[in-house]
């Protein structure tokens, strides 16, 4: 019986694993989104920073969600209930993101991209946490794809 629950116990560890690195990569190729619109609207669009960058975080969101639900967490929740839930952590992050992009990048004089790469890091770090112990808890692994994967 002990045998059986550490079996279980790493077959979840692995499971978590998994989704940690996918919400990593997804993450990053939102970044890379986030990143390109910034440098488009700002660089060549020549928009206010941080209009540039709530436009960018925008489309980035709207990415990393779309996915996240889909493949990392496999999630078939009522995908306006998810996204609401999603949106209330971007009321919160969204104004004192930019609120430090502002103070940085504007006051301070920081390099625009690097206070953008500290915000990217800080959005990863606290967003992850957020959709898997909140948003999905109820509905990991519970979309066609996950439910294809168990009949494996």
């Amino acid at each position: 019986m002990g045998k059986n629950k550490d079996s279980k116990e790493n077959a979840g560890r692995k499971t978590e694993l998994i989704r940690s690195v996918k919400f990593v990569l997804v993450s990053v190729s939102a970044g890379i989104i986030e990143l390109g619109s910034f440098t488009l609207l700002n660089e060549i669009l020549e928009l206010d920073y941080w209009v540039s960058y709530v436009i960018a975080l925008v489309l980035s969101v709207l990415w990393n969600f779309t996915v996240n639900r889909r493949y990392t967490f496999k999630s078939a929740s009522n995908v306006p209930k998810a996204m609401a839930l999603v949106f209330l952590f971007y009321v919160f992050f969204a104004p004192l993101s930019s609120l430090l992009e502002h103070y940085l990048a504007g006051v301070l004089g920081w390099n625009e991209y690097f206070v953008t790469l500290i915000n990217m890091g800080l959005n990863l770090a606290l967003e992850f946490p957020y959709q898997r112990y909140f948003v999905f808890r109820d509905t990991l692994d519970t979309n066609d794809i996950a439910q294809k994967e168990k009949q494996e």
